[in-house]
C-alpha cells in the first residue's frame, strides 16, 4: 500500500490557491479540469516532494473545486484519504470479511471507498491498470455515503 493524496474541497479555487501556493509554498504538479462533472482538481506538493510528486503521483494535497457552489459545513470540505493498493479486489474482500462496509465497491477494478471507524472516507486505487470487471463488485451497489 502506498499514500497517494489527501482531497480537500475549496469553495474559491484561486483564494485557495493563493494560500497553499503563494503562502504556504506548495507547488501545483498536475490539474484536471472536468466539464461533465463540473469540477476541477488541482495537485500540489510541497517544494521537496515536487519531483516525486510528479513522477509518482504522491504525497500530495488535492484541492477539489466544484463548480456548482455549495457551502462545505461538518466537515464535508475534507473529503478523503487515498491509497494505492496491490489488488484492490483482494483488499475489498479482506475488508468484507472483516465487517468494513465496502461503500463504493471497486465496480470498475480501479477504485472503491471505505469509512473508517470515525467516518473517515479513504480511497483505494488499484495500482497500475484498472482490473477487468468482476463479481460480486461488478453488480454490488453503493452503501451509504463515501
Amino acid at each position: 500500500m502506498r499514500y497517494l493524496h489527501t482531497m480537500v474541497r475549496v469553495k474559491d479555487l484561486d483564494a485557495s490557491l493563493d494560500f497553499y501556493c503563494r503562502k504556504l509554498g506548495l507547488i501545483e504538479v498536475r490539474r484536471i479540469e472536468n466539464e461533465q462533472g463540473r469540477f476541477t482538481l488541482v495537485f500540489l506538493a510541497a517544494p521537496s516532494d515536487e519531483d516525486m510528486g510528479i513522477a509518482q503521483k504522491a504525497p500530495l494535497l488535492e484541492l477539489t473545486f466544484n463548480w456548482d457552489s455549495e457551502d462545505y459545513q461538518g466537515g464535508r470540505n475534507f473529503g478523503h484519504l487515498a491509497y494505492e493498493v496491490d489488488d484492490i479486489y483482494v483488499l475489498c474482500q479482506f475488508l468484507m470479511d472483516n465487517g468494513v462496509t465496502i461503500n463504493r465497491p471497486p465496480r470498475d477494478g480501479r477504485m472503491a471507498f471505505v469509512r473508517s471507524p470515525d467516518g473517515i472516507s479513504i480511497e483505494l486505487l488499484q495500482a497500475g491498470d484498472a482490473k477487468p470487471a468482476q463479481e460480486p463488485w461488478a453488480s454490488m451497489p453503493n452503501t451509504g455515503s463515501w
